[in-house]
């Protein structure tokens, strides 16, 4: 008996990734294109989006390898047909899609992400119904979304938590050259009343705060990404500040962000500050990736007690969460009058970080897709 021929290659398993908000590049958009590096490391992925470019920018901003993934022709555009996007996705064997609520009917399997509870959307038509049993699974990026999403759509979803940007090496800590820096990172956006998501307003006027009652020799570092939309709000941010140790960095690099982080020692984030989180629970942080990139970094994270925050830090061990702005002077004081403590939360904090690792997410990813 002749035996069989061997293949010359394998064949490789095609994905496709879609994204809504990709040109926005946040939280979010790192989030799906790391899972494209990664599926791009087994299979041959593509991202539906019209304008190549967006990789290159992409790569940029996330210090993301994405050299084997592809864009092509966006079949979730509004203007595609329903018929026509299901034909085309008969093309591939997955589709990871983030949804902004939406689902859609595709010929392959259909991995369904949501980043944030979406409270405002109708699921029990019969429609949605069939939608969902064509789903492969549903993934979340935290509890907090996931607790969400299940009771929305009465479905059991996992969770794979955001990755970071480091593999395995993780980046030296130089402590003792680290500055008395409070740091916040997040994308400015200018809500309907007159405040931001990321409440960056709030964090200013803390720290203000802090300088009125004698805080001596530590500065507030405000890093913020922007459209240029937006420019004239930010530039109102930055006529606040003026005559207090508060620095405002916009739309820096990757590089230069981890040269920040580098040099700070706490890390202060607000999202969902004064919201009715029972009823908009997607005004709190989902996840918050730049508190682990912080983290990761030695700086010790005073988080709001709210939203997948609370998946991150640990009370009194990897940092500190807190409810009003007085909790957040009073554990802040705390830390810069206890420099010992601060760098024993340091340490925890590196090491809390390292279960939210790339090389943890890439392995859940792939488990996922490559079977």
């Amino acid at each position: 008996m002749q035996s069989s021929p061997k293949l010359d290659r394998i064949i490789l398993m095609r994905i496709g990734i879609y994204d809504p908000y990709l040109d926005t590049l946040g939280g979010g958009e790192k989030y799906m294109l790391a899972a494209a590096s990664c599926l791009g490391l087994k299979s041959d992925v593509y991202v539906f989006w019209d304008d190549a470019n967006i990789l290159k920018l992409a790569q940029k901003k996330f210090n993301i390898d994405l050299s084997k993934v592809k864009t092509t022709d966006n079949i979730f555009k509004p203007d595609i047909s329903s018929l026509y996007r299901f034909i085309e996705s008969k093309k591939f064997d997955s589709i990871l899609f983030l949804s902004d609520g939406s689902l859609p009917l595709v010929a392959c399997d259909l991995y369904v992400h949501f980043q944030f509870p979406v409270e405002w959307v109708s699921s029990n038509s019969f429609m949605d119904k069939i939608k969902i049993k064509r789903i492969k699974k549903f993934i979340c990026n935290s509890y907090f979304t996931k607790e969400h999403i299940d009771k929305k759509f009465n479905i059991e979803s996992m969770v794979i938590y955001p990755p970071t940007y480091y593999k395995t090496k993780f980046p030296k800590i130089d402590y003792k050259n680290k500055e008395n820096i409070i740091l916040n990172v997040g994308r400015y956006q200018r809500l309907s009343d007159g405040t931001s998501f990321k409440k960056q307003e709030f964090i200013i006027n803390t720290f203000k705060k802090l300088v009125d009652k004698g805080l001596k020799n530590w500065q507030l570092y405000l890093v913020l990404s922007f459209f240029e939309k937006d420019r004239k709000f930010t530039e109102e941010i930055k006529k606040t500040v003026k005559n207090y140790p508060i620095k405002v960095l916009e739309n820096i690099s990757y590089n230069d962000l981890s040269q920040v982080y580098k040099k700070a020692r706490i890390y202060w984030h607000a999202s969902g500050f004064g919201e009715d989180l029972k009823t908009h629970p997607e005004k709190a942080e989902h996840f918050g990736i730049t508190t682990v990139e912080a983290m990761i970094n030695g700086l010790v994270p005073i988080v709001i007690d709210a939203g997948g925050q609370k998946e991150i830090a640990e009370e009194n061990k990897s940092g500190f969460l807190w409810k009003t702005q007085e909790e957040l002077l009073l554990k802040t004081s705390l830390l810069i009058e206890d420099p010992v403590k601060l760098n024993e939360m340091a340490k925890k904090a590196v090491e809390r970080s390292k279960i939210f690792s790339t090389d943890n997410f890439c392995t859940k990813i792939l488990h996922e897709f490559i079977k």
